[in-house]
C-alpha cells in the first residue's frame, strides 16, 4: 500500500473537489490549481475517484485508475465530472450542493491479478479491501471496495461486476478476462462542511 495522505493533504483535496463541485454546477471555470503551493504528495500523478451522495443515495460517481496528471488536478477534474457528466444521473443542481456529501477515493497503481484457474479468483480477492477491474476486449468495468458491503462474497461481486461491464454474469468463470486489483485510501465530507452548506 502506498503512503497514507496527512490530515492536511484530504482537507486540501476536499476543498478542491467542494470548489470544482460549485463550480461545475454554475457553469464556471473549476479551481485553478496551484502545484507549488501544494504538498510534494498532491503534486504527484495520482488516480482518484469523486463520490457525491444525497440522503444517503448515490448521485454521481466518476473516476480513473490512471496516474496521469498530479493527484490535485485529478481530483478536480473527477469531482466536476461526478457533479454535471454521470450519464447516470442529470446534473447536480445549485439546491443540491448543500446535502450533497462528497467522498474521495485515492487509488493505489493496479496489479494484474495472476491465476491459473478461474475457480481461484474469488480465493485471490480480499474482500474490503480490492478494488477490482476487469476488461475483455472492448468491455471493462471497476468496483471500488466500497462495493464489498452491498454483495454477499466473492462470487457475487465477481458476477455484478461482470453485468457492469455488459458480460454475461458467469463470464469471470471462463478464464477469459484480464483481471486487476487496486486499494484505496478513501476520506469524505459531510453535507454540513460543503461550500454550499
Amino acid at each position: 500500500m502506498e503512503a497514507l495522505l496527512s490530515e492536511r493533504e484530504k482537507q486540501i483535496l476536499l476543498d478542491l473537489a467542494d470548489q470544482s463541485i460549485v463550480a461545475a454546477v454554475h457553469q464556471n471555470r473549476p479551481p485553478r490549481v496551484d502545484l507549488d503551493s501544494l504538498p510534494d504528495r498532491l503534486q504527484q500523478p495520482g488516480a482518484s475517484f469523486v463520490t457525491l451522495t444525497r440522503n444517503g443515495l448515490l448521485r454521481g460517481c466518476i473516476g480513473t485508475l490512471k496516474h496521469e496528471f498530479s493527484l490535485a488536478q485529478d481530483v478536480v477534474l473527477r469531482a466536476c465530472a461526478a457533479a454535471t457528466d454521470d450519464p447516470r444521473f442529470p446534473p447536480l443542481q445549485t439546491d443540491e450542493i448543500e446535502d450533497t456529501e462528497i467522498e474521495i477515493s485515492v487509488l493505489t497503481t493496479p496489479q494484474p491479478l495472476e491465476y491459473n484457474a478461474p475457480n481461484e479468483i474469488p480465493n485471490l480477492l480480499v474482500p474490503g479491501l480490492d478494488g477490482v477491474t476487469i476488461v475483455q476486449g472492448l468491455k471493462r468495468a471497476t468496483f471500488l471496495p466500497q462495493v464489498w458491503k452491498k454483495v454477499d462474497g466473492p462470487e457475487h461481486f465477481l458476477t455484478m461486476l461482470c453485468q457492469k461491464a455488459r458480460l454475461p454474469a458467469e463470464a469471470w468463470k471462463r478464464g477469459e478476462l484480464e483481471i486487476s486489483t487496486y486499494r484505496v485510501e478513501s476520506f469524505h465530507r459531510s453535507p454540513d462542511k460543503t461550500a454550499g452548506g
